[in-house]
């Protein structure tokens, strides 16, 4: 039996009270949805290599999706006059008018899509949009349908509200995305949803404009809601001057997602947005008055700097930047023998296949940064389907970061192979 303690802790105005047993708390049960969720690596790759850091070592951070350059001038200026000069209360908890016109603004001059700034709800980073749609759309039971490898938080906020996810294997192939085939080869009588990311976490890869009409109007047949993910769709590697297509273009009552945190640099802010058909507007705006108040008003009111011309001059040249980290790192992993199966045509992502190396993605991910000092992702994070067979290499570090990266990567080749 453990020895139960009993602590008391007193200050002016109040007593706490806490019981420690040296064996185990039985009175704290966790509820079955927080035991069951699995890890982020992502995120616990970073962990490890902050304590080697601590240690004093270099660490090349190349696990974590984040840009390197931070929010654009003109939106750091905004806020920090607003930070002292500005009063900052609750906005709607839809998010600033003003902010919702000009993201709508943004879709006109940047997708050629007219859209009524009300369909538009601006939430506390695109993990919020997420949360809101989950709850508005999936009830228990539901099945809901996404690609194998994906983004990991998704089928997390899915499951939280008692939905299936059914993850279809994809292959290099299909540039690891889903198809109308897959489709109609995966779906059930319970199917009642379908999530597509373009372009992809963790792959980089899109899905054609054709191919993405084609899945919609399948599911749409069927009944079913659509959420796109496009928070890398305006990181696309296409020519100057070209644009890709938002599925809006196509599919009117799509449910799109969308963030400040990738293209505008704006991680740390929290700040994303979703658009929703008019007449889910009211109901998400219920939600988020009971989820989270609103939105930050300090980031909300420093992103209308975002829509600037010389802040979206800025995302350009930054996007530009990107396209050529890709080829530094593509022809680097090339050199030392690492494969990637499926370039990527946007985000900053590359997804290596390391089945060659005869080890699993996760021992890969370890040795490399206990060896050479290099973090990466575990495909695991992302998928169930061959996810030890990948890795997730994110180049969104400064380029002198990439080449030393490359440098002690092909310096872990070579001795692997020897």
């Amino acid at each position: 039996m453990g020895v139960l303690r009993f602590y008391r802790w007193q200050n002016s105005r109040l007593s706490f009270f806490c019981f420690s047993n040296k064996v185990e708390l039985y009175h704290l049960k966790y509820s079955q949805r927080a035991q069951a969720i699995s890890p982020f690596f992502a995120m616990a790759f970073g962990e490890k290599a902050a304590r080697l850091e601590a240690q004093g070592k270099h660490v090349i951070k190349l696990n974590i999706g984040e840009p390197d350059f931070g929010a654009p001038p003109d939106v750091l200026l905004a806020m920090q006059e607003l930070a002292v000069n500005a009063p900052l209360p609750y906005t709607s908890a839809l998010g600033l008018p003003e902010l919702r016109a000009a993201i709508a603004g943004f879709y006109q001059t940047t997708h050629q899509i007219e859209l009524d700034p009300r369909r538009i709800v601006v939430t506390a980073g695109a993990s919020a949009a997420l949360l809101l749609l989950s709850a508005a759309f999936v009830d228990e039971g539901d099945n809901v349908i996404m690609a194998d490898p994906s983004y990991p938080c998704n089928k997390q906020f899915i499951k939280s509200f008692g939905g299936n996810v059914q993850l279809v294997p994809t292959q290099a192939e299909s540039r690891f995305q889903l198809n109308v085939a897959l489709l109609e080869k995966h779906w059930q009588a319970g199917t009642r949803g379908l999530m597509l990311a373009t372009p992809s976490n963790p792959t980089g890869t899109a899905i054609g404009a054709d191919e993405l009409a084609a899945m919609c109007q399948f599911a749409r047949s069927k009944g079913a809601w659509r959420i796109v993910d496009e928070i890398y769709l305006n990181l696309h590697h296409g020519e100057a001057g070209s644009q890709p297509m938002s599925v809006l273009s196509f599919d009117d009552e799509a449910l799109v997602i969308n963030s400040f945190s990738k293209y505008f640099g704006m991680t740390g802010w929290r700040l994303g947005w979703c658009v929703v058909p008019e007449r889910a507007v009211d109901v998400m705006e219920r939600l988020a008055q009971n989820y989270y108040i609103c939105p930050s008003t300090l980031a909300q009111k420093a992103a209308l700097q975002c829509f600037t011309p010389s802040s979206i001059a800025v995302c350009e040249s930054r996007r530009a930047t990107l396209i050529v980290r890709k080829k530094l790192i593509l022809a680097g992993l090339q050199k030392c023998g690492l494969h990637v199966p499926v370039h990527p045509d946007g985000a900053f992502y590359v997804y290596i296949d390391v089945s060659n190396t005869g080890l699993s993605a996760m021992t890969f991910c370890e040795r490399v940064l206990q060896e050479v000092h290099v973090a990466l992702t575990p495909g695991n994070d992302f998928g169930e389907y061959q996810g030890d067979r990948y890795v997730r290499l994110s180049f969104a570090s400064a380029e002198s970061e990439l080449e030393e990266g490359l440098q002690r990567l092909a310096i872990f080749m070579d001795r692997l192979s020897s």
